[in-house]
This record gives C-alpha cells, structure tokens and sequence, in this order.
C-alpha cells in the first residue's frame, strides 16, 4: 500500500508540548506573551507548562520506540535558542535539543526539525515581527545556528509551520498571536516576508550541509476533492483548490513565489497591486522547497460545474467539529504534486476526540482508529496514482495545548493528564503500532 522507504511518525510543537516558558535562559515569545493576556485562550489556558516535555524528553522518546515511531517532527523554540532573536545564542537552550535528538538517534528514531511553528521571539515582534523585512536575515542566521550544531545528525527540515495561518490567524484576524488585525496588503507583507525567510533560510542550511539534506515546508489551506471521481470532478477539484480569488488560506498564496516566483494568475486587484511593487531581485531569491509538506484535516467536496457540494444535516464531525472527509488524502495530495512537481509528505494530520481516562485505567479511542484508518487508506490511494510519498506524521504524539482553545482539544495518541503531566498510551498507540509494522498492510 506505501513504498518501501515510506516513514511513519509523529509530530508535536515547541510552545504546545515544552513548557519550561522562563527556563534556563530562554526569552519570551510572542505565545508567551498573547497567552498571558486575559481573554484571548479559551478558560485562560497557557503554554507556561504544557505537557512538561523540556523535563519528560527522555519518557516521551522511550514511549516513541515502544510504539515504533519512525520519525519525530518537532519544532524548535526560535527564543530557547536566541532569546532576542538576533543576538547571542542561548548554550543551555541547544543542550535541551541536544538531549532530546541524541535520545531519538540513539532509539532509531529519524529527527526532522521545523524552524518555526508560530513561537516569534518577543523582541522581534517588538520591531514589527514578520511586517518587518529585516526578520529575514534574522531567521536566515537562526537557520545557520540550527544547521550548523545538528550537522550529521538532522537532515530534514521544514522552514516554516503553516505561514496561512502565521499570517491569517495572528496578523489579519488577530485570533492568534501576535492578535494583530492588519489590513490585506498588509497580510501580503507578511506573506511575502516569509517566503523570503523560507528563501533565505534555505540558503544557509544548504551552505552549511551541501545536498545531504532535505528542505521543506508544512503549507496549509483549501484541499478539494471531486464529490464524483471523474474526470471533470477532479479538474473542478483542483481548481477550487487553487482558487486564486480566497487567497488569504490557500496553498498557492505561499507555494507559487516559491515554485513559480509569481502569485497565481487571476489574483485579486490587491495582490496584484502588491505583486507590481516587488522587485525582480526578490523574485529571483526565491528557493523552491525540496518537498512540500501538507498539514491536513479536513477538506471540501466540489461537484463537477465547480460548485462547493452542500454538506448534508448529520454529517460526520470530529470533537472540534472538524468535518471527516478522508477523500482529502486521496486528492490533496495528488494536487499538490500535479501543481509542484515535488515529494510530498504528510507533515501533520488527525483529530480531536473527547477522549478520557475509563473505568479500567485506559484511553479507548475507537473514533481516531476509525478516522486514521480511513484517512491511510485514502493516502494509499495517492501513492498507487503516482504521488512520491516521503511519509506520514500523525498529529499529534501528546495531547497538547491547543492554541487558542486551550487544553479543551485532544490530538494525541498519548493522553496526558494535565494536573500531574503523566502520559497514558491510547488505544490509538498500539493501533498505529501495528500500522507501522505493517507498512500500513493491516488497513487492506
């Protein structure tokens, strides 16, 4: 059902899962401080501790090799390493990483390190984050640091973590940090600065380790998929998923600089007015991923005239009311690659149950072994289609805090109780256990 050389993982993030958020030197980051802003987290939640994993590392990676995890996707805290984000390099914040990628080597576990997953240094937002060009050749030499210390060890990276929602959630519409609420050409700034940074950043990591290594980026956004698999389905599919029109989330808005250095054509009178403006030095900087990563939930059905399918009363749901549309994995990736040409890799993907501890001391989560499997076996079908698959990394290893709702959403195949931080495997572990073992053979 997947190639030979297919990886299968999990993923976790720095500000959702460390905690430790005024240890060992570490300087604040823009979570830090949206968090600690009265009314902006559901129940007034915050990352100060998480799931404790900056002191649990040790129990989290041997729970990873209990359950065969093949690879871990975690992120790095961009102010842990350079609290002011630009200035000296905090040794004691490397250590941590240091700790945690030895241990994951040492358990045959394959480290990818995504740069950044939405925790900017305080100090950088102070001077206007990614509104301000000069963060590019800030996270350029940030990448370097990176790089330069894993060299031999890590040689996957993904730059960036979902710029649509770095740019739609926290400066457009202010739901996330830094809780700006900018205009659109302003949000194209951001935009265009962090494909920039991606440039840039991929310009030193390649500086420092050559070709023995893979860069790349989690994108998010619109996925399609046709109601009806035909033909003409799947070419409404794919162009609803590339609309150019609902730029703010789509895939292209940040993969078509990147690919094409151009925003798609038939792009709105305000994207095109910005584009006029960029110089064609800026374009030629661009550094086209070496894969493209997807993080993905839940997609859109099309009929075959374009038009969105309605979604019918009753329709199934996940915890966070998320809809379950396993087609998705079939068709957005399948897209992705038509329009890239690139590998692809599952960078994040799963669901929200409301999960709890029964009466036997266990996690029976029958509802994420039900979606994952119809999810894998919708992905399978991509790869006997011809999509170049890297992997898969479920979403997400621990239960976590959930950005603005708090601890209110479980993703993980680890349920952590969070007075204690203690982790108790689900059902789901041992499940996906027998998947990895497999190849993914026991979904036929």
């Amino acid at each position: 059902m997947f190639p030979k050389d297919f990886i299968w993982g999990v993923a976790c993030a720095s500000y959702q899962c460390e905690g430790a958020w005024d240890e060992d030197g570490k300087g604040r980051n823009i979570w830090d401080d949206f968090t600690h802003v009265p009314g902006n987290i559901l129940n007034g939640d915050t990352g100060d501790r998480a799931c404790d994993s900056y002191h649990r590392w040790a129990e989290d990676v041997r729970l990873m090799k209990q359950f065969g995890i093949q690879a871990y996707r975690f992120s790095i805290s961009w102010a842990r390493i350079i609290p002011d984000g630009d200035g000296a390099v905090n040794e004691k914040g490397l250590e941590f990483y240091d700790n945690l990628v030895n241990a994951l080597i040492a358990s045959g576990i394959k480290p990818m390190i995504t740069l950044y997953h939405w925790d900017l240094p305080s100090a950088l937002q102070d001077k206007g984050g990614w509104l301000n060009r000069d963060i590019v050749s800030a996270f350029g030499r940030y990448a370097r640091v990176i790089a330069e210390h894993f060299k031999g060890r890590v040689d996957t990276y993904m730059t960036l973590n979902e710029p649509q929602c770095v740019t739609g959630l926290g400066y457009l519409e202010g739901i996330h940090a830094p809780g700006w609420k900018l205009g659109e050409r302003e949000a194209l700034k951001c935009y265009f600065n962090l494909c920039l940074a991606h440039s840039e950043a991929t310009r030193q990591i390649r500086q420092v380790l050559g070709q023995d290594c893979r860069i790349g980026v989690a994108s998010c956004g619109r996925l399609c998929y046709p109601r009806v698999d035909t033909p003409a389905g799947r070419e409404a599919a794919y162009k609803a998923t590339f609309n150019p029109a609902d730029w703010v989330f789509s895939m292209n808005i940040f993969l078509d600089p990147l690919f094409f250095r151009r925003f798609a054509e038939g792009s709105p009178k305000v994207v095109e007015e910005f584009a006029a403006g960029i110089s064609q030095a800026d374009w030629e900087s661009m550094e086209a991923p070496d894969f493209v990563g997807i993080n993905v939930y839940q997609g859109d059905p099309v009929e075959e005239d374009g038009s969105m399918s309605p979604i019918p009363a009753g329709f199934p749901l996940t915890a966070t009311k998320w809809k379950v549309t396993p087609e998705v994995l079939h068709f957005g990736p399948m897209q992705i690659y038509q329009r890239y040409g690139k590998p692809v890799l599952i960078t994040e993907n799963g669901l929200s149950c409301n999960d709890r501890v029964y009466l036997d001391g266990k996690v029976h989560d029958a509802d994420r072994i039900d979606f994952l499997t119809r999810y894998l076996r919708s992905l399978s079908q991509a790869s006997k289609e011809g999509v170049p698959l890297m992997g898969y990394l479920q979403w997400s290893f621990l239960d976590n805090f959930e950005w603005s709702n708090g601890y209110n959403e479980r993703f993980g195949i680890i349920y952590v109780d969070y007075e204690s931080c203690d982790r108790i495997p689900k059902d789901s572990a041992q499940w996906y256990a027998q998947v990895i073992a497999s190849n993914g053979e026991i979904l036929k």
